[in-house]
């Protein structure tokens, strides 16, 4: 049994629906799919619920009818006039409901984080729809589920948690009659509903996350991520020539990558996946015949070399520099510092200690300024903007006792922050201004992977 996750660029319009039904026909009925939104109507979403906090009724209810039109011309691809005349009207009843909240936000002036789920929520509500539509219609027998009755979270919205054995119990409930009669499961994916019933979202990339979810629960022997690229790739495409696709990567290399900037990988994804020992595939849904990148457990067997598999990247982070020469070596400093950012729910990526400071890094700003106020009861507080992160991944790291050394002699001459090296000693972290984060880039891909691939 095989779980399909398709993003937006893979449900995009009629000739990428065309291309996933192709996709989906050889395991169907064998399989469940997840779909996210049609590509970029999440951030018109989140754009309509901005118009309608700052009261901008008409911006948002013109940006709402345009959604509607475009979902009705994707719909085109049903071709069965029963089908198309139901989805259809759930296209006009989700949108219609959407103006209404949208009208009464308008006159509250603001929307509450659970308005916003509710409002972010209708892109993979109507795309799952259409696409479920699209397969019936096309000889492959498939059924919506709705994402808000099986993923169970709980109210932390905009990034919610799901309830792992609610929600597994919940997909095994909703899905497997289905595929007992020979149907095709389709789930919108970052969507889900807290145990009382309201919208919920599982945070941007979360539609990964519910590919898995869903794999984890129907004990699928493989999840496939069908995307726009060929695969995992040795660097960020965007900032260097010549990336490569990286053919089989650990889950522990996998996660490390997708979480320090992947872009092609949600990092949750790994979590369920990793758990239940199922393979994940990475593929592109425009070249179906190109063979990815499969992920599974173990490490991965490296040629000689270096031992670096790729390299991840992401820039918008901040480093926070908390000086305390009173407190830092005093017992409990550490933990009354970490407590701050846990009680305002803020991830921390790379750390460093010296004898009277501490440096961390963030890349989500939103409650920089609480955070900030709060340690400053009891140390001092400065910060360093337009940073970026670079980390070298490879399962094969710990093999080579001078690559941190290699690594860093890579970039001589660039700026470096702060520099980092995990327990496992599976990757090589450094913070640089992001000014610079092309050029150590493309220096540490051009001496890790692209010569060593070359003498390999």
């Amino acid at each position: 049994m095989i779980v399909l996750k398709f993003g937006g660029t893979s449900v995009k319009d009629q000739a990428a629906i065309a291309r996933l039904i192709e996709i989906v026909r050889t395991p169907a009925p064998n399989a469940a799919v997840v779909v996210s939104a049609l590509a970029g109507v999440t951030d018109r979403l989140l754009g309509i619920a901005a118009a309608a906090a700052a009261g901008e009724g008409g911006e948002a209810l013109a940006s709402i009818e345009g959604l509607r039109q475009r979902h009705h011309a994707v719909a085109g691809i049903v071709a069965d006039a029963e089908l198309h005349r139901d989805v259809s009207e759930s296209i006009d009843r989700e949108f219609a409901a959407l103006a209404e909240t949208v009208t009464a936000l308008v006159t509250l002036r603001e929307t509450a984080p659970r308005w916003v789920d509710a409002i972010a929520a209708t892109g993979e509500l109507v795309s799952s729809r259409i696409v479920a539509a699209a397969l019936t219609s096309h000889g492959v027998p498939a059924e919506w589920v709705d994402a808000r009755r099986v993923v169970v979270t709980n109210d932390e919205f905009g990034s919610a948690a799901p309830d792992m054995d609610a929600t597994f119990a919940a997909i095994a409930s909703a899905c497997r009659p289905v595929l007992a009669a020979g149907r095709v499961p389709v789930v919108g994916g970052f969507v889900g509903a807290s145990a009382r019933g309201i919208t919920t979202t599982l945070g941007r990339g979360g539609s990964d996350f519910s590919g898995a979810l869903v794999g984890a629960a129907l004990d699928a022997d493989e999840i496939q991520i069908w995307t726009d690229v060929d695969g995992m790739l040795t660097a960020d495409p965007r900032l260097i020539d010549d990336p490569r696709v990286v053919p089989h990567l650990s889950f522990a290399e996998a996660s490390e990558l997708a979480h320090f900037g992947a872009k092609v990988l949600h990092p949750a994804t790994i979590q369920p996946a990793m758990a239940r020992d199922i393979p994940v595939r990475i593929l592109n849904s425009q070249r179906p015949s190109e063979p990815g990148t499969l992920i599974t457990s173990g490490e991965v067997a490296m040629p000689p070399g270096h031992g670096v598999t790729a390299i991840a990247s992401k820039s918008g982070i901040t480093v926070l520099n908390i000086t305390s020469t009173r407190m830092v070596m005093a017992h409990g400093f550490l933990r009354r510092l970490f407590e701050v950012f846990e009680r305002h729910k803020t991830a921390v990526d790379v750390v460093t200690t010296s004898e009277a400071s501490v440096s961390v890094t963030v890349d989500d700003r939103r409650r920089l300024p609480a955070i900030v106020a709060d340690l400053s009861a009891f140390a001092e507080v400065s910060s360093d903007g337009d940073m970026a992160i670079v980390c070298a991944v490879g399962d094969a790291l710990p093999s080579n006792a001078a690559a941190a050394g290699e690594i860093l002699s890579a970039l001589h001459g660039v700026p470096l922050r702060m520099v980092s090296q995990a327990a496992s000693r599976r990757n090589v972290t450094i913070v640089l201004r992001a000014a610079d984060l092309r050029t150590a880039l493309s220096r540490l891909h051009e001496r890790f992977v692209t010569t060593e691939s070359a003498v390999s």
